[in-house]
């Protein structure tokens, strides 16, 4: 279910979006999260040695920005215990792939991203083909890396883990999308004994699934969770004043890499919809993804008369003269009671919302800084105040550092 915000304010005629007082001035328990930073490649002299056996074969799939900060990782461990305990096999894009017993991650960058001139094999990037490349003697376990943004990939998520292969991804197209594609993600990974890495799912490796699947594990009762959930919305109304128009704070935004390269992506709302689709099912609420009620920052009727599909000064933006004009409304008034806007993502009573929304100064979402995400759960150990978790919500290396914990994880468990 969708609908603009700009369609929304014009049906209800007024410019400043209802919020549930209930919970505006509700104290909070902050839990800060500090995610270290990749580990840059190794430079210099490579001593040679003989590494550990390994605990686990890897193949790594994608080597955009997340998959290149996935292999400087890598190469930053090289030598090291957490380096031997992962043996990359196999490393591949939609352009070919490299096989090998432990490639080196360095020079796997350099021949698949940085134009060497060595080519990969494009008859290796099939992904039926990428379970031959695991296969190998002794107790290792078998882990796929899906650095990738492709359905294509979330397809074979269900296929790997039947087969008996860990999966670790920060892909919201497996557990965000049908209900039906996530209860098969969750029977192939039973049927298999096989775990599905999904913490760089939501909030780029910050631990807001482990901890409500924990509040569960320990008896607790989720009531509400609420969130921001999106780091380039976090970065757009962190920044934005009403002094400039929204649409050039998108392009600055676009320009510093902090949206997908067309914006449009992120202010449809959707990204935040599969976020919240994935923390509702894991918090027990088995939503179909046409049950959360989503807010769009597009105009759903389109561009104004005259004007390109852009806007009105043709830029790629997604943002029509129409919603600048209107948040330029509601951060007026908002300012005017002390409140900031946010994009808020909710979760109470079965029923998911993804919308703008005007929060009290103090509400535990209303602060922020960068591209930080920021979730509260309410349950009932947390019932008066809110247990909020913070951090870097985007950016390759945090979401590349989730993907590894994920699978040291379960590198350092015993095989079944």
């Amino acid at each position: 279910m969708s609908a603009g915000v700009v369609g929304r304010l014009r049906v209800d005629g007024d410019v400043s979006p209802r919020l549930n007082a209930s919970v505006r001035s509700e104290r909070r328990a902050d839990t800060h999260v500090r995610t270290e930073t990749a580990a840059g490649s190794q430079h210099g002299q490579h001593v040679h040695r003989t590494p550990s056996e390994p605990s686990a074969r890897v193949a790594l799939l994608g080597t955009g920005n997340v998959g290149k900060a996935v292999l400087d990782r890598l190469a930053g461990w090289d030598g090291t215990p957490r380096g031997d305990s992962l043996a990359l096999v196999h490393a591949g894009n939609s352009r070919g792939a490299l096989r090998g017993e432990r490639l080196c991650p360095a020079d796997i960058k350099r021949r698949l991203v940085d134009g060497s001139p060595w080519q990969p094999d494009p008859a290796l990037a099939n992904l039926s083909g990428v379970a031959d490349a695991l296969a190998g003697t002794g107790p290792a376990h078998r882990i796929i890396i899906d650095a990738t943004a492709s359905g294509e990939v979330a397809d074979h998520h269900a296929r790997w883990l039947a087969q008996g292969i860990h999966v670790v991804t920060a892909c919201k197209l497996g557990l965000g999308t049908t209900l039906e594609r996530w209860q098969d993600i969750h029977d192939a990974a039973a049927h298999g004994s096989t775990r599905y890495g999904d913490s760089a799912t939501v909030g780029a490796g910050l631990p807001l699934l482990r901890n409500i699947r924990d509040l569960q594990a320990g008896g607790d009762t989720i009531h509400a969770i609420a969130g921001v959930l999106s780091g380039s919305l976090a970065w757009l109304f962190n920044h934005y004043d009403g002094k400039k128009p929204f649409s050039e704070l998108v392009d600055e935004a676009r320009q510093a890499g902090y949206t997908e390269p067309d914006p449009r992506e992120d202010l449809s709302g959707d990204d935040v919809r599969r976020k919240i689709l994935i923390l509702a099912r894991a918090a027990g609420v088995p939503l179909a993804s046409d049950e959360v009620e989503v807010e769009s920052l597009l105009d759903p009727a389109g561009p104004e008369t005259g004007q390109d599909r852009h806007g009105a000064r043709g830029e790629d933006t997604g943002v029509s003269p129409s919603l600048d004009a209107l948040l330029q409304q509601l951060h007026r008034a908002a300012a005017a009671k002390g409140e900031q806007l946010r994009y808020i993502a909710r979760l109470h009573n079965g029923r998911a919302t993804v919308r703008l929304e005007t929060l009290d100064a103090t509400h535990p979402l209303a602060s922020g800084a960068g591209t930080d995400n920021k979730l509260a759960i309410w349950s009932d150990r947390y019932r008066e105040q809110p247990l909020v978790i913070q951090g870097p919500g985007a950016g390759a290396e945090v979401t590349a550092a989730g993907l590894l914990d994920d699978a040291l994880r379960i590198a350092r468990s015993t095989p079944d």
